[in-house]
């Protein structure tokens, strides 16, 4: 039986263990707080987050991170994205010499503008080959409840994706492999930022169109970054492109859609951030994108819009009067 550890107890963290158990393998989650992890092992639910989830009996928790990570052939990393390199330095040590590093993270560092892999690699001093990536349209409610879903599981080593994609295929999750590492994260990571434009735009009452256009634009924008940092443009076709973008955008369950939709309502970052309670990774990652894109030169207003209403304090509806007077140009620019 396929041994993993799951570092982190939120709701993506959860419901990714219960597939990689009901895929077979025996699972460890750790947890930051006693009482979380004392629920999970005494009654089997996640009480913060997925507490309608009764989680399978192969699932234990703990709060010892050399406990959950001893012998795992698969770690796999479900915390904040800006969070990843203080708590992978302190579990560093713990990592066996063969075990595989999974991101379920969707972020860009700030500050290093790193992906995650990059910050794995990094840190925990271990080759591209032992770094695997999950993306695609997750939303962790509708898995916890076994909805039917695909995904990617991406590595640079084509033989260690197709480990992961046994260790975590169901009847209901269906994943796929990848080695184009960059694409999918770089799919992940800028959907979050491109959810939250389109949520200030429901937020603002605007309809289909305005949704619709946000949503290809961005598709554009998100490419046009992957194929400046040498990804495959047929990624973004993909479920960890267009998959994950729609998921993201449509849906009421996306954190970054809700956040957003909150901004167009009229609310302040502060008062946006208290009522969504769990982490958006849009709204931290839309400074390290932009970042990212001006360090390869890589035009994305979509996102400058973004950063201009959650950093700068600027209105929704001025920022989407800029989008639209910007000057004409054709279409695939």
């Amino acid at each position: 039986m396929t041994r993993c550890a799951v570092m982190g107890t939120g709701s993506w963290g959860t419901a990714f263990a219960m597939v990689l158990a009901d895929a077979g393998s025996r699972v460890t989650l750790w947890g930051r707080r006693q009482e979380l992890v004392d629920a999970i092992d005494r009654d089997h639910v996640n009480p913060d987050y997925l507490p309608q989830l009764k989680l399978p009996d192969t699932i234990r928790a703990t709060t010892d991170a050399a406990e959950a990570l001893d012998g795992a052939e698969f770690a796999v990393l479900a915390v904040p994205s800006q969070t990843l390199r203080a708590n992978l330095a302190a579990w560093a040590p713990l990592i066996g010499p063969h075990t595989v590093l999974v991101s379920l993270m969707k972020g860009i560092e700030l500050g290093t503008v790193k992906r995650m892999s990059e910050v794995i690699e990094e840190v925990a001093g271990v080759p591209a080959g032992r770094v695997a990536v999950v993306s695609g349209p997750n939303l962790a409610g509708e898995i916890a409840n076994r909805q039917p879903a695909a995904s990617v599981v991406a590595c640079t080593d084509e033989a260690v994706a197709k480990r992961l994609q046994t260790a975590c295929h169901t009847p209901y999750f269906r994943p796929y492999t990848n080695t184009d590492v960059v694409g999918c994260e770089l799919g992940g990571a800028v959907k979050n930022v491109i959810g939250l434009a389109v949520g200030m735009a429901d937020g603002m009452g605007l309809g289909d169109n305005t949704k619709a256009t946000l949503m290809t634009r961005g598709l554009a924008e998100i490419t046009r970054l992957g194929m400046a940092l040498g990804a495959d443009p047929l990624t973004f076709a993909g479920l960890a492109g267009m998959g994950d973008l729609v998921a993201t955008c449509s849906s009421p369950l996306s954190r970054n859609h809700t956040f957003g939709t909150n901004l167009g309502r009229g609310m302040t970052l502060e008062e946006a951030i208290a009522a969504t309670k769990q982490t958006a990774e849009g709204v931290k990652s839309c400074e390290s994108v932009l970042d990212l894109a001006r360090r390869n030169g890589v035009e994305m207003p979509i996102v400058q819009a973004v950063v201009d209403v959650v950093h700068g304090g600027r209105p929704t509806q001025e920022v989407l009067k800029g989008l639209m007077a910007r000057s004409a140009k054709p279409e695939r620019r």
